[in-house]
């Protein structure tokens, strides 16, 4: 079989680097090239450096050939702006990282419709869709959590906390995002009025649509680098018993979604495509753990999931991951 050939635009930042380690070992992947303009001509392990002996490409400035799939891992609004002045082969689809086209009313851009990627609520329209908008870190987490709520109509005003690392961030360097300020440190930021939030609204609304459920988010920048640790609470007069028989039936068909009873902690997340959720109640109030790897399940590797339906491929294939857990 001839392998998918690829083409990855803001390939120096974190998603860019996370893309490049995966395509490199996914069976029926080749990259065709990797665009930077910050780092043109520089071989890829001089910025990726755990990459030394594993690629000889260097990062790009033009795009070569006309690929199968092109990742955009660029800023918010950069991508629009980029597919507003190139022009692509018809035949190639586009996987966005950015929040350019995650919201209705943004997801058609010309002639390009991009439907919102998120495996456990859209896999059928994934595998027959064009483009994707791949979903964010946080709204992954969060929506994971709850989609089996809202599809028993049981969502009613949630409560949400969560922590990120600091690659949550990306790779430009900000006040927040210094070792020293970040080490033995924790805050809030954005309360209640994370980006996020609109397209977790959006997707609880497509499962219960009677209900204008709302979400309060707060989230919180953690002192480690990767993966993110979100906790939803609402009312539920279902028994816990009955709540975790909803969530196994609803993950039973999604391979990288999975509940336990056990105490959950990041690293048995981070370095995976998984999500973890850990359920726990006390009276009628239900408390929902989730966590991923912001860069993997939360990004990059969400974007490998999204590119294997599109072309038919093992929803898994080049995502069975060893976590970091020591």
């Amino acid at each position: 079989m001839e392998k998918i050939t690829a083409g990855i635009v803001g390939a120096a930042g974190y998603t860019g680097g996370e893309l490049i380690r995966i395509l490199l070992h996914h069976p029926s992947v080749h990259i065709a090239f990797a665009l930077s303009n910050s780092q043109a001509g520089q071989p890829i392990h001089r910025v990726h450096q755990d990459l030394l002996g594993q690629t000889t490409l260097s990062f790009a400035t033009l795009p070569s050939g006309k690929p199968d799939v092109l990742f955009l891992c660029m800023g918010h609004g950069d991508s629009r702006q980029y597919l507003e002045t190139h022009e692509l082969a018809v035949h190639t689809h586009i996987i966005d990282l950015s929040q350019d086209f995650r919201l209705p009313g943004t997801h058609i851009l010309g002639n390009k419709h991009f439907v919102y990627g998120l495996p456990e609520l859209n896999r059928e329209e994934i595998q027959s869709a064009d483009h994707i908008a791949n979903p964010g870190c946080f709204a992954t987490a969060i929506q994971l959590g709850l989609l089996p709520l809202a599809k028993a109509g049981l969502l009613n005003p949630v409560c949400t906390t969560g922590i990120t690392g600091s690659t949550g961030a990306g790779q430009s360097l900000s006040p927040t995002s210094h070792f020293s300020w970040r080490a033995e440190n924790i805050s809030a930021y954005k309360t209640l009025e994370h980006q996020h939030i609109a397209e977790i609204c959006a997707s609880l609304h497509k499962l219960q649509p009677d209900s204008q459920t709302a979400v309060h988010f707060i989230p919180w920048r953690g002192n480690f680098t990767r993966g993110i640790f979100v906790s939803s609470q609402l009312d539920c007069r279902l028994s816990l018993e009955e709540v975790q028989d909803l969530y196994d039936d609803y993950y039973a068909t999604h391979p990288f979604t999975h509940t336990t009873q056990e105490t959950l902690f990041l690293k048995q997340a981070v370095n995976t495509n998984q999500c973890l959720l850990q359920l726990e109640k006390s009276g009628d109030r239900l408390v929902v753990h989730a966590v991923i790897d912001n860069l993997l399940k939360g990004a990059s590797g969400q974007a490998v999931q999204n590119m294997n339906l599109l072309f038919g491929l093992e929803e898994t294939a080049g995502l069975l991951l060893k976590g970091s857990y020591f």
